[in-house]
């Protein structure tokens, strides 16, 4: 699952919506709206986030974090490290080697400290 899927997954399941009704009522089929959901599919169109943002009447910051959301769950990551230092392709290598072994935890401290660095990044 991506964490986009996850996302529309508790949001049709707070509104009581059936994942059925739902697909009809976007015209998707159930199949593509499934397949989102359980990360089988890549990235939605922006046209359908703004879709499933209308259709739950997210606004603002939580359709912007929606938006974010399907930018990164692209079940398929691909990472490009030409150009970039020898740690950082070993780094990229390292993790798609090991993901499948890293447990809640590990990921959110990784996350964590991407989100550090980043900070800490744009301040300099």
């Amino acid at each position: 699952m991506t964490p986009f899927g996850e996302r529309v997954r508790a949001l049709r399941r707070a509104h009581g919506v059936t994942l059925k009704k739902m697909a009809a009522d976007l015209q998707i089929s159930e199949a593509y709206l499934s397949a989102l959901e359980h990360g089988r599919r890549g990235r939605p169109t922006q046209n359908l986030v703004r879709q499933i943002c209308g259709y739950f009447n997210i606004i603002w910051d939580d359709a912007e974090a929606l938006e974010n959301l399907a930018r990164l769950s692209h079940p398929r990551a691909v990472v490009d490290t030409a150009g970039l230092s020898p740690k950082a392709t070993e780094l990229a290598n390292r993790l798609a080697e090991e993901i499948g072994a890293l447990d809640d935890d590990a990921l959110d401290a990784m996350l964590g400290a991407l989100d550090t660095a980043r900070q800490t990044g744009a301040k300099e």
